[in-house]
């Protein structure tokens, strides 16, 4: 435990050591959330008044449920693509040499191998809890309507996010060896996973066989917890005041249309069925990362 206590404390040295990509991987959410804002929070909040099934929303309402969206949308990204940018330690250690120093050393490769992957993971979770702290403020701006359950559930979504974008980053820089791999396969990532997971754009304004093959991909069931948990006490204020009929009708199309409920195929998605689908990605890809480092010669 304590040399693995080292390996931990010597891998987040080293990447914070670099301020530069420090800087970058802590403004990057902030930077992406204020081009939210300025970019596409008008068109969310006209999607939001489109979805309320021609009822009328209040502007102080309107404005709560578009922040809901617009920091449970960066999170979900950040999740992944930070996690990304921190196992780019794995990958400098093997250009560099150091990772063949390591070996050097009676420290077995599994040793080796988990604490790239715990460090990563404490990372990435530091940095995505300061954007979760900047969110719940721009959500407090905004107007706040998240219950003490809301934001546990919040929580715990961005640790299980944090863990299934490391175990994602980790068995795929397992095969990067130079900067310029992983440099790309950063650009990659950033550039596909917000579409695919269902951050920047609803599911339901994806074409129909894009919108079936996203549901296989298990970061979409996140993003949807995400959506439900910072989105769903300020749409359930959309039908107070209004008859049951009438405000479960404007609830449903305010969650269908923004991904709070999720559709396997016309399906509804129970949540412990987004929760049992992210965890069983995680526990597939921590396998295979196991497996390969145990494997390589």
């Amino acid at each position: 435990m304590k040399t693995l206590a080292y390996l931990i404390a010597r891998n987040c040295k080293v990447y914070f050591r670099d301020k530069g990509v420090f800087f970058v991987s802590l403004m990057a959410p902030l930077i992406l959330l204020f081009l939210f804002v300025a970019f596409l929070g008008n068109v969310y909040r006209d999607s939001i008044r489109s979805a309320a099934e021609g009822f009328v929303l209040s502007d102080a309402l309107v404005e709560s449920i578009a922040a809901g969206w617009l920091i449970s949308s960066l999170l979900a990204v950040c999740a992944v693509t930070i996690a990304f940018t921190a196992n780019t330690i794995m990958v400098q250690d093997r250009v560099t040499g150091q990772a063949d120093d390591i070996l050097v050393s009676p420290v077995p490769r599994s040793l080796v191998a988990l604490g790239y992957f715990i460090s990563t993971f404490l990372v990435t979770a530091a940095i995505c809890f300061v954007a979760l702290g900047a969110g719940f403020i721009y959500i407090g701006v905004a107007g706040w309507h998240l219950t003490a359950a809301d934001i546990f559930l919040t929580l715990a979504d961005t640790l299980l996010l944090t863990l299934f974008g490391t175990a994602l980053s980790s068995v795929v820089c397992h095969f990067l060896r130079s900067q310029g791999a992983v440099t790309g396969v950063q650009a990659t990532v950033s550039a596909a996973y917000g579409f695919l997971c269902g951050a920047y754009m609803p599911i339901g304004s994806l074409a129909t066989g894009l919108k079936n093959a996203v549901m296989f991909l298990p970061g979409t069931y996140g993003t949807g917890l995400l959506h439900s948990h910072l989105m769903g006490s300020a749409i359930g204020e959309a039908g107070a005041g209004l008859p049951s009929n009438a405000a479960a009708q404007v609830i449903k199309g305010l969650r269908d249309g923004f991904d709070c409920n999720l559709y396997f195929f016309g399906n509804a998605v129970p949540e412990w069925t987004c929760y049992l689908v992210v965890s069983a990605a995680i526990l597939l890809l921590v396998g295979v990362y196991v497996l390969l480092c145990t494997k390589r010669k």
